[in-house]
């Protein structure tokens, strides 16, 4: 059938420029802002990277942690200080506690821990 004697209606279709529905448009650009790169963020938040350094030298010294002392953002991971009672002893205040220096990686994977001091709970701060 010749274009001019088609329905009207028909031939407007046809006329119409192909476009998606509205809302499948929408997705789409939605999908787009989606797809915009985004700022690089390390895999391990502060809490995150305190808990992983607990369980590392949790598992290396077999001793459970007994807080975090110190934690750093450093340009590749975390340096976290974690305290542990190396001897417990009566009175509490006689326990002989120790700290480590735990290294991560931005994922939580453990690069380095050391020991870095050993001292009585009940001393002072600075003593």
């Amino acid at each position: 059938m010749p274009p001019e004697e088609r329905p009207r209606e028909e031939r407007r279709r046809e006329e119409r420029p192909r476009t998606r529905p509205r809302e499948e448009q929408d997705r789409h650009e939605q999908g787009q802002e989606r797809e915009r790169p985004r700022p690089r963020r390390p895999a391990l938040d502060a809490r995150d990277a305190a808990r992983s350094a607990a369980r590392h030298v949790e598992g290396l010294t077999g001793r459970a942690a007994e807080g975090v002392t110190s934690l750093e953002r450093g340009e590749d991971g975390w340096v976290i200080g974690i305290e542990v009672v190396e001897t417990h002893r009566i009175p509490d205040s006689t326990d002989i506690l120790a700290e480590y220096q735990v290294e991560l990686d931005d994922h939580g994977e453990l690069a380095s821990y050391r020991r870095t001091e050993r001292y009585y709970r009940g001393r002072g701060e600075n003593t």
